[in-house]
């Protein structure tokens, strides 16, 4: 955040916006990219009246490189499933430049079969995610200190999954 920081009593701060579904109120928004097993890659933080579409691309270029056969760490999925809200042209034709191949429904048709089985691995993150309290509620004003507990959380998850995998 450039400038000066919001004032004690100030409301809002960086990434808030308008809340969709209560005008009055400002909020912000998670967006999380995520594995076949519900293990977060990325998210990014955004007021909560932005376009889920916008940050799709933000999301794949943002994955890590993960590690796989020596000398050829993967870089990028070889798949990204998504809900009606990220179905766009240039997204799709994005994707395939990337070569990843983008499974996304299509507005105004109906659901791609078992894709709501693939979509509730990502609901589970989320809900993972909004288990610490102060993620589900915004309290902090500074984008920074936000991010920075999104990223103790998502920490939190991987380390909770490794340790049960191996017991």
């Amino acid at each position: 955040m450039r400038g000066r920081l919001p004032r004690p009593r100030e409301k809002g701060g960086a990434a808030t916006g308008p809340s969709p579904v209560d005008r009055r109120k400002t909020g912000s928004k998670h967006h999380l990219v995520c594995d076949g097993r519900g293990t977060p890659f990325r998210v990014i933080t955004t007021a909560a009246n932005v376009n889920d579409i916008t940050q799709t691309l933000a999301l794949v270029d943002g994955i890590p490189a993960v590690a796989g056969r020596v000398g050829h760490p993967r870089k990028r999925p070889e798949a990204v499933l998504g809900d009606k809200a990220y179905d766009s042209r240039a997204v799709r034709r994005e994707l395939r430049t990337r070569g990843i191949m983008p499974v996304i429904s299509r507005k105004g048709s109906p659901n791609i079969k078992g894709l709501g089985r693939l979509r509730y691995v990502v609901e589970q993150t989320f809900a993972l995610l909004h288990q610490f309290k102060r993620l589900a509620v915004r309290w902090e004003r500074r984008l920074e200190l936000h991010d920075a507990f999104v990223s103790l959380a998502c920490s939190l998850i991987c380390w909770r999954r490794l340790k049960k995998r191996r017991s």
